[in-house]
């Protein structure tokens, strides 16, 4: 029964790929027009948000999301969600009013259409570069200064199907510490197991997604930076390996 499955679920990944290219393409006047200016991307992010619905709800993926406390208008944040899944992102757009400009790899600008727009709307990292490092501080000021959000996936990497969270590094927290921003916990609890890098793993459902009460950086220095690190991971750890879904999907491997 498993094999019978493989056709349909390479028909269903392909289909995933035209859908974005599709849906990019044909908001791209709209997609080129509000990226050229700074004061624009308030106007980008409700199309992105228009965009990543027609992804999720177009892949036949629903939302269940709870939100412990919601966000204010017009205040920066630092979005910190497990990484799992191509799907993270899309899903964060999806719900998050604020606009939120992402820290990313340079490695997704490859990726055909989507990269075009990626490289100019993300401020990207080569985690191997300090003067990559030092040019994140300094677009992060300028976009935080305008209300924008940032969002880190903290775990730097999608980590193996059997690992429930992995290590996280350290650039969110010095981030949020440097702006004192409030740290959003985010838990996504079924990317993984129904869209995860194994294309012949997955089906339609339903996303549950958690934000969690905010973490405030207020008085912070670097010092206090592992704290808050750790603290973070615990509160996502904690929820992924109570989750029976997510815990028997990570443990089907071993």
């Amino acid at each position: 029964m498993k094999y019978l499955k493989v056709p349909f679920l390479l028909i269903w990944r392909l289909w995933f790929y035209l859908l974005m290219i599709i849906t990019i393409l044909v908001m791209s006047p709209l997609l080129l027009l509000f990226t050229f200016k700074e004061a624009h991307y308030h106007i980008f992010w409700r199309i992105a948000r228009v965009l990543s619905k027609i992804l999720i709800y177009g892949m036949g993926f629903r939302l269940n999301v709870q939100f412990d406390e919601e966000l204010e208008p017009n205040k920066s944040y630092m979005f910190c969600p497990n990484h799992t899944s191509l799907m993270d992102p899309f899903v964060l757009i999806a719900i998050s009013k604020n606009p939120i400009v992402f820290v990313g790899k340079q490695e997704l600008v490859k990726i055909p259409v989507f990269g075009f727009f990626y490289k100019r709307v993300v401020i990207m990292v080569d985690r191997n570069n300090p003067e990559s490092r030092r040019r994140v501080f300094s677009m992060a000021k300028k976009r935080l200064q305008n209300g924008v959000s940032m969002a880190i996936f903290p775990e730097g990497l999608v980590p193996e199907e059997d690992v429930i969270l992995a290590p996280f590094k350290k650039g969110a927290f010095s981030l949020a510490i440097e702006f004192e921003i409030p740290i959003v916990p985010q838990v996504y609890y079924d990317c993984k197991r129904l869209f995860s890098w194994d294309i012949f793993k997955g089906g339609m459902g339903v996303f549950r997604v958690r934000q969690h009460k905010f973490i405030s950086t207020k008085g912070l220095s670097l010092k206090d930076r592992d704290q808050l690190k750790d603290k973070t991971f615990d509160m996502i750890y904690n929820d992924l390996a109570n989750d029976k879904k997510y815990m028997k999907d990570t443990n089907s491997t071993k």
